[in-house]
């Protein structure tokens, strides 16, 4: 039996993050921002196998078993949520910053 690939959708609100951030990085170190969209990529793309493997997003408020995450960059996390075989990353954030308004 083969094992089953995962469709993997950015969101529009996840795509724009990430942008803001690549932009951000990119005032201070072009190479930063390059790595960070590769970085962001090959992470988007291994949830094409096993996206399980990362654990629930958990929070006071956060629905329970609804989100998870993975790390990506050293310190930005891609949020995401899995339906039957697709995988929908909501959320790009950088763990520096205070994601709050996430929850509310």
């Amino acid at each position: 039996m083969e094992p089953t690939e995962y469709r993997v959708e950015i969101s529009q609100r996840a795509a724009q993050m990430l942008v803001s951030h690549a932009a951000f990085s990119a005032q201070v170190s072009p190479n930063a921002a390059k790595r960070l969209t590769a970085s962001f990529r090959e992470a988007a793309d291994s949830l094409k196998t096993m996206p399980q493997r990362c654990p629930w997003l958990k929070g006071e408020y956060i629905p329970k078993n609804t989100y998870r995450f993975l790390l990506f960059e050293k310190r930005y996390m891609l949020i995401f949520q899995l339906a039957d075989h697709t995988v929908y990353i909501d959320h790009v954030v950088d763990c520096r910053q205070d994601y709050g308004w996430l929850i509310k």
